[in-house]
């Protein structure tokens, strides 16, 4: 009879990158094994005898020679068996889904999402270390979504809960982003200085800049965070671009044409004129198009290179199309009041 509570050998590990973010940090050690020999009505008498706690577990490995998983078994089914002298090899089916302690923890959150699994077993070259329970799984899909959170924010994941940690933690975390949100933001300044002549020929067009970039940003805020999402569930990846720039297009022309309208009418209160309507109309229309095709496409380009999308925040988006938005004005600009003169 084979029974194992078993303790982890950490030569099993050596290496691994981030101790906080593999399986290994969830996995429970304590788990039931039995081998494939042993009857149903043995085997029932084992884990009433070996079970910690009120709570039978939902499943039970069936392995061999130091612990070699050979498959898994439903309590449940065991229990339900009427032959108690029937093999629990009979009853066993093979394990289809199992982690390895090395393993980080964003390469399994979106299968176990997905899954519905009770009970994952961690496997290390054929042998049966540890277990993922239930409570041990919810925890990593909690973390995981933690931190896909605070990447989205331009800021590194906290290492302890927020109520404790430090304002000195939580400026180390901060600083890294907000300094390079910082630097990329200041090429809007020299944007602004290069249509210089633009803004000094029609003042008015400075009325409506934070309008204009600010509704660009937001827009590809919504698509970025969307987006991001859906691939944390595994729902998009780089092979569905084609599909997603079909959705994201229309739709942001449609968002374009309603803020458009609601611009026109802002512009006609200011009293700015026919030309500067129309600038602003038009490039509205097309920095809204222009962030649906930046907003799609960077998240799943920087996915296909093994880069965490979440990194693509929301203010690193914002971020760029504010300095791209505002050419794509001043150079609209430029056109019209050249061609309307």
């Amino acid at each position: 009879m084979h029974h194992s509570t078993q303790v982890v050998n950490n030569d099993l590990f050596i290496g691994e990158k981030n101790a906080d973010a593999t399986i290994t940090y969830y996995m429970d050690e304590n788990f039931i094994s039995i081998p494939g020999n042993m009857s149903v009505g043995v085997a029932r008498d084992h884990i009433l005898n070996n079970i910690a706690g009120d709570e039978l577990p939902s499943q039970i490995f069936i392995t061999g020679d130091n612990s070699f998983l050979f498959g898994q078994l439903s309590v449940k089914k065991l229990f339900s068996e009427p032959d108690t002298a029937l093999a629990v090899s009979e009853l066993m089916g093979q394990p289809f889904f199992s982690v390895s302690p090395e393993q980080e923890r964003h390469e399994v959150a979106n299968i176990l999402i997905r899954g519905g699994f009770s009970m994952v077993p961690v496997v290390t070259q054929g042998q049966l270390v540890g277990v993922l329970n239930e409570k041990d799984i919810a925890r990593l899909i909690k973390d995981e979504d933690t931190e896909d959170a605070q990447r989205q924010g331009a800021s590194l994941p906290l290492d302890v809960a927020y109520l404790a940690t430090t304002p000195w933690q939580l400026w180390k975390k901060r600083i890294t982003w907000l300094m390079l949100l910082f630097v990329a933001e200041a090429y809007t300044g020299t944007v602004l200085k290069s249509f210089q002549d633009q803004l000094e020929a029609a003042i008015a067009l400075a009325f409506f800049i934070p309008l204009l970039i600010g509704t660009g940003g937001n827009s590809g805020t919504q698509i970025t965070s969307t987006l991001v999402r859906a691939m944390a569930l595994g729902e998009v990846s780089l092979r569905n671009l084609g599909t997603v720039l079909k959705k994201e297009i229309p739709t942001s022309f449609l968002v374009a044409t309603t803020i458009g309208m609601v611009a026109w009418i802002r512009a006609w209160f200011l009293d700015v004129g026919p030309q500067i309507t129309l600038v602003v109309c038009l490039s509205l229309a097309a920095i809204t198009v222009w962030s649906a095709i930046v907003s799609s496409i960077i998240p799943l380009v920087l996915r296909r290179f093994k880069v965490d999308p979440a990194v693509v925040s929301a203010p690193f988006i914002a971020t760029f199309i504010d300095g791209t938005g505002l050419i794509i004005y001043f150079e609209i600009a430029k056109l019209v009041m050249t061609e309307l003169r």
